[in-house]
């Protein structure tokens, strides 16, 4: 299918991503004073490091489609993610346009340790835009399909007794019981073991059928090749590669084992 056939979901153009890393506090530049005085006058601090993370990042992702992002730590991948959710901005002259609200699934994603897992569940649900009679019919399947309770019941304890591989994989149980234009997962899916991968799979499967799109951040290579038909490689901030992810995955290992 031709490109103008189909819908695009995320387009990137010239992205560019920086972090500004501000001196120590105590040096004089970064009392009140001086920095209301940066502001008037537009002028930067001395003792900011700018850190360009990602530079001048273009493409486009389509429905239907289930897009790996490679590369080796610190290339950028996560900070790509972050952005395309509108978590973090892009530098003028670029931008990244997004069907939709992207939702971010990463192992870091925010629960409430004090609560249950089943209250979580609801919660995060909830927050997704489900209805109280729809979080009440899915709970359940939401539970069995993230495996805590496969060694006792888990969901009625709080999540701090969970570790980190059940939780990660209840935040993507809970992520990935509603539809989304837009599915950002970081790592996600290399939590858990071989039985809990395949499960994760077969729904993002279906997640792309159901006309949405989704990307993958993932350390695992199997988990990228299993799941998704298109990558893009990531090396210092920028696109190395962009086609199929058997091709990408070559020229990728090549670079990483010269």
């Amino acid at each position: 299918m031709a490109d103008t056939d189909r819908v695009p979901t995320v387009i990137a153009h010239n992205a560019h991503i920086i972090y500004r890393i501000h001196g120590a506090a105590g040096s004089g530049t970064n009392s009140p004073l001086a920095s209301l005085k940066r502001i008037v006058t537009g002028t930067k601090n001395a003792a900011t490091r700018e850190v360009h993370a990602v530079k001048g990042v273009s493409f486009t992702a389509y429905k239907g489609e289930a897009v790996g992002l490679i590369g080796s730590n610190g290339s950028g991948k996560s900070t790509l993610l972050r952005a395309i959710a509108g978590l973090l901005p892009v530098e003028q002259g670029g931008a990244i346009y997004a069907a939709g609200q992207p939702s971010l699934l990463g192992v870091n994603a925010a629960l409430m340790n004090d609560l249950s897992g089943e209250k979580n569940v609801q919660l995060g649900c909830l927050a997704m835009g489900m209805t109280p009679a729809q979080v009440k019919a899915q709970t359940g399947d939401i539970i069995e399909f993230s495996g805590i309770n496969e060694r006792g019941d888990f969901s009625s304890l709080p999540m701090r007794t969970y570790s980190s591989g059940m939780a990660a994989r209840l935040r993507f149980s809970i992520a990935a019981a509603k539809k989304h234009d837009v599915l950002l997962i970081d790592e996600a899916l290399a939590t858990g073991d071989a039985k809990f991968r395949k499960r994760s799979e077969a729904r993002v499967r279906e997640l792309r059928q159901e006309a949405g799109t989704v990307f993958l951040v993932s350390h695992s290579e199997q988990s990228i090749r299993d799941t998704c038909e298109r990558s893009i490689w990531l090396e210092s901030g920028e696109i190395r590669a962009d086609g199929a992810t058997d091709d990408v995955m070559k020229e990728y290992e090549s670079y990483i084992n010269k």
